[in-house]
């Protein structure tokens, strides 16, 4: 219990550490907001349900991972992130990709999310019914997120241009719903057997 509480306070320092920091002279005040904002509701479900379905520590720590993709996000815009220049000096490519990086999170942290609630609630039986509806969820998901990018970028006009990030891409909403999909596919192939066994430690007896 002690261990619990105590990763619980480095957890919830390292994402306000993080959001502090990227919400210091950001690039754009408007758009670190619309890019942070998904990481606070993130927040406040998982305090909400940290005593009545708290996760295993390997979802809590994806999730982070991607709260501080979203925070590089916010603080520079997508279209700026140095990583993303520096992997289009290093791999000569034609845009700044790190938005490519956070939709391939989209699709990576939610899948494992997704996965680990549809097992513990007994959801869905069989392996094969529980990859796909958890890729189906992903894509949902990484939709509904595309369809709120053209709701704002219709009701602020050029405001939201750094938010939405296509840098003249005419295919980047398809492209950023295709990294999604990868993520999805890749979580569950390589860290959904190491999710399993985090489930039946914490739950003795649950069947995966």
């Amino acid at each position: 219990m002690y261990q619990s509480r105590y990763l619980k306070w480095i957890w919830l320092g390292l994402f306000f550490a993080g959001l502090l920091a990227s919400g210091i002279h950001p690039k754009d005040r408007f758009t670190w907001v619309l890019e942070v904002f998904p990481s606070w509701i993130v927040l406040a479900l998982l305090i909400a349900t940290r005593k009545s379905f708290p996760l295993t520590p390997l979802v809590y720590t994806l999730i982070l991972l991607h709260c501080f993709i979203l925070f590089a996000g916010g603080r520079y815009t997508y279209a700026e992130v140095p990583l993303g220049e520096w992997a289009r000096t290093v791999f000569h490519q034609a845009r700044n990709n790190y938005d490519k990086l956070g939709h391939f999170a989209q699709g990576f942290v939610p899948a494992l999310a997704a996965r680990e609630i549809l097992i513990r609630k007994r959801i869905v039986n069989g392996q094969g019914w529980l990859f796909f509806l958890t890729c189906s969820i992903c894509l949902a998901f990484s939709a509904l997120y595309e369809l709120l990018e053209w709701a704002v970028a219709v009701n602020t006009g050029s405001g939201a241009d750094a938010f939405l990030g296509t840098q003249g891409d005419p295919w980047d909403t398809q492209t950023d719903m295709l990294m999604a999909l990868i993520g999805s596919l890749i979580a569950q192939i390589f860290l959904g057997k190491w999710l399993g066994r985090q489930i039946a430690g914490s739950l003795p007896g649950q069947k995966l």
